[in-house]
């Protein structure tokens, strides 16, 4: 999944980046709100990290014009403030969560999971497709029943496949949502991982999920 942070404490962002991209997100980075507006109305991310104190227009702002602007992106706001107002406030804005520093980096993720679950449109709790059972929030992998242990990037490229059951899906695409866009468009990252993910859950089953479409990309297989 591709995150957007927009955080002007470059500490912070370094902490942000890293801890989201070990768990398999691809992480765009802003540090002002006039850069993380541009970069949500150029992108499609499955969630937004957004600080409050920002210089130039602050987060409230930041929030409230990219609702205007018709991103559905759930936001999750970052603040020091505690106080009630503030926090009605971002919530009034258009942000889905609101989390206090200091924040359990854990509870960020939990809170990420929810959002992203739930997103601009009702999602299934678990993915089903082509024979595969995957649960995003417990980040867990069944086929036929039985477990497969998948690493944080194999994960986060198969639930994009999953989440797009029988489209073809271009290199760049692929690239985009589950890594970033510092790639080069002619990466071979993609067809490495796609390598990978067939040697673990298709290769012991005996199945075909994942297929290739000459010139265009890659398609996991639409049973129903």
């Amino acid at each position: 999944m591709r995150v957007l942070v927009i955080e002007d404490h470059r500490r912070m962002a370094a902490l942000l980046r890293r801890g989201l991209e070990e768990e398999g997100y691809a992480v765009d980075l802003a540090d002002t709100g006039e850069d993380g507006e541009w970069l949500a109305g150029e992108n499609q991310y499955d969630a937004i990290v957004l600080d409050v104190m920002l210089p130039g227009i602050d987060g409230f702002d930041v929030c409230r014009r990219l609702r205007d602007d018709g991103c559905l992106a759930p936001i999750v706001m970052l603040t020091a403030r505690d106080a009630v107002d503030d926090r009605v406030r971002g919530l009034d804005a258009g942000a889905d969560d609101y989390l206090v520093k200091p924040f359990s980096f854990e509870e960020l993720l939990a809170r990420l999971r929810a959002l992203v679950r739930r997103g601009p449109t009702k999602r299934a709790p678990v993915l089903s497709a082509a024979g595969l059972e995957l649960d995003p929030a417990r980040h867990t992998l069944k086929r036929d029943g039985r477990p497969v242990e998948l690493t944080p990037k194999e994960f986060a490229l198969l639930e994009y496949f999953m989440r797009h059951p029988g489209e073809v899906l271009s290199r760049a695409r692929l690239i985009e949502h589950v890594w970033d866009f510092a790639f080069e468009s002619d990466s071979n990252v993609v067809d490495v991982y796609v390598r990978y993910l067939r040697e673990k859950i298709d290769r012991p089953f005996g199945a075909d999920s994942i297929q290739t479409v000459r010139g265009s990309g890659y398609r996991l297989r639409d049973d129903a």
